[in-house]
């Protein structure tokens, strides 16, 4: 939305300058995008007098002009005919830029004589296309600059141009008038009266007017004048100026006359050539195919229920949005019918975005125009064109009804601190209410035809509030619902969430955000892709089911990048895996995968391929960084999707499972195309006890002055019985006294017999209160026999 200055100043009387008028708009919501000032280009320029003109010695058409100028007289040359002494100009000194030439003036010699400035054309100034000449000034006093000079001669000259940014909700600010009341509303001006139109009719217009049944909906009011006699021709200049200034091109008086009130008081209207309609206008909805020739010079075929304008000859304009060539205005009009109507803003926006024809009107009818001035517009546009191009104007015809859109909504000025935070006075919220138009009727606010945004009484709230200036809102902190120190604000499983992230990342693996949805093949490689977790309108095929594991979406990920050349990938990501699709079906989990090798390829050969125990170790340490005991049992058995061979489970005793580490079967990496092998794990923070005692302080280190005492077994069992039993066996002899069970070596064949093999255990026994006796750690040593030989049926090797 572009206006002018002086535009706004026929609405508004202010003696704000243009920085104070930006900034309350933008202040008030109507963001300024630019302004062109043109006084600012123009104000290096000055007045200067030329006191003598002499011939050039060796050119016949320059001069050797001597001007005075407000540091004294400089020598000028100029090619120009009219230069002479005698006249008033505008000269350019050495250092001053010229626009229309996009050169900077310095001190030159033209023919071997020195020239120390340029007296300036028109053109060159970029004020019009006028280069035959210099300026000449009536008069000026020497040295003023020239941009002075025209605000005060020809202030239109130098008329700065505003643009704004209309928000979808503001289409009252889509007119310069509703802009002025914002502004003096704010207080930088006080709103001039708009003077009330007035049209006498002189007999009914020869062309009637009807709404079709079917179309009161899109079209509830339609208005005409028929006026007779006109001249057409160009506009007035102070018209042309107004239109030049904001982009638009002056075509002639008719026609420009609509573009004036849409722009000026957002009336948008349209104006026949009654002499090219054939019998009467009815406003009715396309059948489908037919075919209008628009102002644009383009064709549109109009679909089915787009509403058009038609005579008897068929479509002469499209509702809204454009006219049709046919019956536009020429120089030769003398008959112009002038039409103002109401147009529904949805049907609008479709009909324009299927057309795809953008247009002044069409953005303010889809926006929302005011209903209640529909007659009072088309007056202003008929008394207009009367006072300028004269003819005889005829009797109002009008087809159906005003839309009712009055309202009124209760203005409680005490819900301006508790929706706001501001303290306005009730006064001052009446006042301002009223200044924008609002008529207040008690505690209630009728709201004005143009505030089409206003749909209850939060929205007068805000209106008090944007007028008062919310620059003027003071920060308050929130009151504390308790004393003392606040609650921690992140729940447990955030704050084990947080820290697995940090614990992973520290690692050396990078974070993956990928989507919980994936395709059905996917899903059940692990155990999912039923339809239970099936999603009733997927975004797309390959998202048509709920993730029942997070390492699907890792592996995609880790085949993208072995696609892209990178081998070597370490990947995690934390996030809920589903059950099912009700609530309370999803579980958070932790997962991270290894693939490739250790790091590059160095000297040293520390090179080596990843391997289940890198996944157990980074498994285990971001275990401990979640809360998670230190004592843990690994068991084996899990899903299908793990080697069988090579995983395993971190089990607090029989039941609880906190993670899986392990090898991915390579039938899963086949089917997802990943170059294996790969080696993986899935924590789950919710199967870790919670601390009994919560404390925001570190707890004690616990250490002890005690000797440590390790104790070796060497147990024969079936050589099918997995060393992690034996572990877990030894183990649970003592959970108080044993702290670490490990194997150290593995023994086969020999005297032992077919199908026998020998395991080697050390027992690391740690008192924390007494000295061990010789007695109770042969106890121990018994109860450590006795558990492995009950769980494997193994004896002890002596």
């Amino acid at each position: 939305m572009k206006f002018t200055l002086s535009w706004l100043k026929t609405h508004l009387d202010t003696t704000a300058s243009v920085a104070e008028i930006a900034d309350a708009l933008t202040d008030l919501g109507l963001e300024v995008e630019g302004i062109a000032d043109p006084a600012e280009a123009l104000r290096p320029f000055t007045i200067g007098y030329v006191e003598s003109a002499e011939k050039h010695p060796d050119a016949d058409k320059l001069r050797v002009c001597q001007v005075r100028m407000a540091d004294g007289v400089r020598q000028i040359i100029c090619g120009a005919p009219n230069a002479r002494a005698g006249i008033t100009v505008v000269v350019a000194s050495p250092g001053v830029y010229v626009p229309g030439i996009d050169t900077t003036i310095g001190v030159g010699k033209i023919r071997g004589i020195e020239s120390h400035g340029m007296m300036a054309s028109e053109r060159e100034l970029e004020l019009s296309e006028e280069h035959d000449g210099i300026i000449e000034l009536p008069g000026g006093e020497v040295g003023t600059s020239f941009a002075d000079w025209l605000a005060t001669n020809d202030p239109a000259r130098v008329d700065p141009v505003i643009e704004i940014a209309i928000t979808p909700n503001r289409a009252d600010a889509l007119g310069v008038r509703g802009v002025a009341r914002d502004l003096a509303a704010r207080g930088l001006g006080t709103l001039r009266p708009l003077a009330a139109p007035v049209v006498t009719g002189h007999g009914a217009s020869s062309v009637g007017l009807t709404i079709a049944d079917d179309t009161h909906d899109g079209c509830p009011v339609f208005c005409l004048r028929l006026i007779r006699g006109v001249t057409n021709g160009p506009s007035p200049d102070w018209l042309q100026t107004r239109l030049r200034a904001i982009g638009l091109r002056p075509i002639s008086f008719l026609v420009d006359v609509t573009n004036f009130y849409t722009y000026d008081l957002n009336r948008p209207l349209h104006v026949f050539d009654a002499d090219k309609l054939q019998g009467d206008l009815r406003v009715h909805r396309a059948a489908g195919g037919e075919v209008v020739q628009a102002l644009d010079d383009r064709s549109y075929t109009l679909s089915a229920g787009q509403i058009a304008i038609s005579d008897d000859a068929g479509v002469q304009s499209i509702a809204g949005i454009m006219g049709g060539a046919a019956t536009g205005c020429t120089p030769d009009t003398v008959n112009v019918l002038v039409e103002s109507a109401v147009w529904d803003p949805v049907q609008t926006a479709y009909t324009g975005r299927a057309l795809k024809i953008n247009s002044d009107a069409r953005y303010r009818f889809e926006r929302g125009i005011d209903p209640t001035f529909t007659a009072e517009g088309l007056d202003h546009a008929v008394a207009l064109i009367q006072s300028v191009a004269g003819g005889v104007a005829s009797g109002m015809v009008q087809a159906g009804q005003l839309p009712d859109t009055d309202r009124a909504y209760r203005l409680d000025t005490d819900r301006v601190i508790s929706l706001v935070g501001m303290d306005i006075p009730a006064e001052t919220q009446r006042a301002t209410l009223t200044a924008l138009g609002f008529r207040l009727d008690g505690d209630m606010a009728h709201v004005p035809g143009w505030r089409g945004d206003v749909q209850g009484e939060a929205d007068l709230v805000e209106e008090v509030a944007r007028i008062a200036s919310l620059t003027k809102l003071v920060g308050r902190p929130m009151p504390r619902m308790t004393t003392g120190v606040p609650k921690p604000v992140l729940t447990p499983a955030q704050v084990r969430a947080t820290a697995a992230r940090r614990s992973a990342a520290s690692l050396g693996y990078n974070e993956c955000v990928t989507y919980s949805f994936i395709d059905q093949a996917a899903a059940d490689l692990f155990g999912g892709g039923t339809d239970a977790t099936r999603l009733e309108n997927p975004i797309s095929m390959d998202m048509s089911h709920l993730r029942p594991s997070l390492l699907p979406g890792l592996l995609q990920a880790a085949a993208r990048n072995q696609a892209r050349g990178h081998a070597d990938v370490a990947l995690f990501e934390v996030g809920d895996i589903f059950d099912g699709g009700e609530p309370g079906q999803q579980r958070p989990c932790v997962t991270g995968i290894l693939t490739g090798r250790t790091g590059p390829r160095d000297v040293h050969g520390t090179q080596r391929a990843v391997d289940v125990f890198d996944a157990k170790a980074d498994a285990e340490a971001i275990l401990t960084a979640m809360g998670a005991p230190g004592k843990v049992q690994i068991q084996r058995g899990d899903a299908g999707w793990w080697h069988p061979g090579r995983h395993g489970r971190i089990c607090l005793g029989p039941k609880v499972v906190m993670g899986v580490f392990g090898e991915v079967h390579p039938r899963i990496l086949k089917a997802l195309d990943v170059k294996g092998p790969v080696v993986a794990y899935t924590l789950f923070p919710d199967a870790i006890p919670q601390p009994r005692n919560r404390t925001t302080t570190r707890p004690a280190l616990a250490v002890t002055d005690l000797q440590a005492v390790e104790r070796d077994f060497a147990f024969v069992v079936d050589a099918d019985v997995a060393a992690l039993t034996l572990v877990n066996a030894a183990a649970g002899a003592d959970k108080a006294l044993i702290a670490d069970v490990r194997v150290f070596d593995q023994f086969i064949g020999g005297s032992l017999g077919e199908g026998k093999k020998s395991l080697a255990l050390t027992v690391r026994l740690q008192p924390t209160t007494t000295t061990l006796t010789d007695a109770e750690i042969e106890k121990v040593g018994q109860q450590i026999v006795a558990k492995v030989e009950q769980a494997t049926g193994g004896i002890l090797r002596r």
